[in-house]
C-alpha cells in the first residue's frame, strides 16, 4: 500500500495506492519528488526495464487536485493509467445527467497532456 505520511490532523492524505503481492517484483515507488500533493499519489515501476506510472487521484468539490495538475508542469511519458474519483458530473460519461462541465474539458486536456484516452465500462 502507498500512502502520504500524516502531517497533522488538518492534511490527512485521501488518496492511497494498493499493490498486490504478486507484482512486487515490478519494484514500486512512490514519486513525492515529482509530484507532491496530498490528493495524487504517483507510482513508479519498472516493467521489463521501462519505467512506468500510475496516477491516483481524489478531486474534492472544489477540483484542487486537477487545477494543481493544470498548473504544474510535468512531462512525463509512460503513464499506463489514471484513476480514482474526479468528482466531475458529466453527461459525458453519464448520460442521465443533463448537463457538461468545463470541470471535464481541464480532466480531457489532462489527461490528453499524459496521452492517455477516457475508458468506460461495459457489460
Amino acid at each position: 500500500m502507498f500512502s502520504r505520511q500524516l502531517v497533522n490532523k488538518n492534511n490527512h492524505p485521501r488518496v492511497l495506492i494498493y499493490i498486490n503481492a504478486r507484482h512486487i517484483q515490478l519494484y514500486f515507488s512512490l514519486r513525492k519528488d515529482i509530484i507532491n500533493y496530498r490528493d495524487i499519489n504517483l507510482i513508479l515501476f519498472f516493467n521489463c526495464g521501462i519505467i512506468c506510472f500510475i496516477i491516483n487521484i481524489y478531486s474534492d468539490v472544489q477540483q484542487a487536485a486537477l487545477k494543481y495538475l493544470k498548473d504544474i508542469e510535468i512531462n512525463l511519458n509512460n503513464i499506463l493509467i489514471m484513476t480514482e474519483n474526479f468528482n466531475i458530473r458529466d453527461n459525458d460519461w453519464n448520460s442521465l445527467y443533463p448537463h457538461h462541465s468545463t470541470y471535464a474539458d481541464t480532466f480531457r486536456k489532462i489527461a490528453n497532456s499524459f496521452n492517455l484516452e477516457l475508458s468506460m465500462p461495459i457489460n
